[in-house]
C-alpha cells in the first residue's frame, strides 16, 4: 500500500455504476526479467515481516471508463513481483495495482478505518477494510467479483457481513498513481464507538489479526500521515 503525497495531477475520483475486469493470460516482461532482484527484495521483506508469503495476485493490465462503467483486463502474477513494483515505485506503468474497498461509515456519520499490525506488508498503515484481489476471486466467464471480494475481506478484518450493513448503489473510484481504488460505502447501523468496539472483539478473538486498532474518522480533521491517498481523497469528496 502507497505512502507519500500525491499531487493533483497524480489522482481523479470518478463515481461509477458498475466495474467488470475480466482475467486474461499476459506475458509480464519485468517480473520474468528482475526475478532475481525480486526474490532477494521479497526475502529481505518477508525476515521483517513474519505475517507476508508469497501467494498468488492480480493487477490490472489496461482499463478504460465510458457511461460511468469501468471496463477493464487483470493478470496473474505473483505477491513478490506485486511487492518489488509497489517498493519501487512502479518501474513499469503500464500496469495499475487495483483493489475493492469496504468505506465503512457509522450511523452517526464517521467513518472507521483500520490499523495494520507491524507483521503485514503495510504495516502501521491507516485504511478501510481491503485486500489483494486474487486468482480465486475470478468469477464465471473469467471476471472478477467485486461482490465477492469485498464480503470476504470485511469479514475477515472486522467480524461483519455485508449483509447486516446499507450498500451504496455503485462504485467510487480512487486513482492515486499506479493504484485504482474502487470503493463502496457501507453504513452500520450502530454508531461509530459501538462499531469500533464490536470490531475490537472479532479483533481480539483472532489468533492472528491483520488488524490492531480501528480509528475513528468524524472529518479531515483527523486524517494523518499514515492514510494512504485513497483514504484521505474519497473522504473529502464524501464530507465536501
Amino acid at each position: 500500500m502507497q505512502r507519500g503525497p500525491t499531487s493533483a495531477s497524480d489522482a481523479e475520483v470518478v463515481a461509477l455504476d458498475d466495474a467488470e475486469i475480466t482475467l486474461e493470460p499476459w506475458h509480464w516482461a519485468f517480473a520474468a526479467q528482475r526475478r532475481g532482484e525480486i526474490d532477494r527484495h521479497f526475502a529481505r521483506l518477508q525476515s521483517e515481516r513474519s505475517g507476508v508469503w508469497n501467494g498468488r495476485a492480480l493487477l490490472l493490465r489496461r482499463h478504460e471508463i465510458r457511461d460511468r462503467v469501468l471496463r477493464g483486463a487483470c493478470f496473474e502474477t505473483d505477491y513478490a513481483s506485486l511487492c518489488a513494483w509497489r517498493d519501487w515505485q512502479f518501474p513499469d506503468p503500464a500496469v495499475s495495482n487495483f483493489f475493492v474497498v469496504a468505506a465503512l461509515r457509522a450511523a452517526d456519520g464517521a467513518y472507521l478505518v483500520g490499523e495494520m499490525a507491524a507483521d503485514t506488508a503495510a504495516a502501521g498503515l491507516l485504511y478501510f477494510p481491503c485486500g489483494t484481489p486474487e486468482p480465486d476471486d475470478i468469477g464465471a466467464g473469467g471476471v472478477f467479483d467485486l461482490a465477492g471480494n469485498l464480503r470476504r475481506e470485511l469479514l475477515e478484518e472486522t467480524g461483519l457481513e455485508v449483509g447486516e450493513l446499507e450498500s451504496e448503489v455503485g462504485w467510487t473510484l480512487v486513482r492515486d498513481r499506479r493504484y485504482v481504488a474502487l470503493l463502496k460505502r457501507l453504513t452500520a447501523p450502530q454508531k461509530a464507538d459501538e462499531l469500533r468496539a464490536r470490531i475490537m472483539r472479532h479483533i481480539a478473538s483472532e489468533e492472528r489479526p491483520e488488524l490492531i486498532d480501528i480509528h475513528i474518522l468524524r472529518g479531515s480533521a483527523d486524517f494523518n500521515e499514515r492514510m494512504p491517498p485513497f483514504v484521505t481523497l474519497f473522504l473529502e469528496m464524501m464530507w465536501r
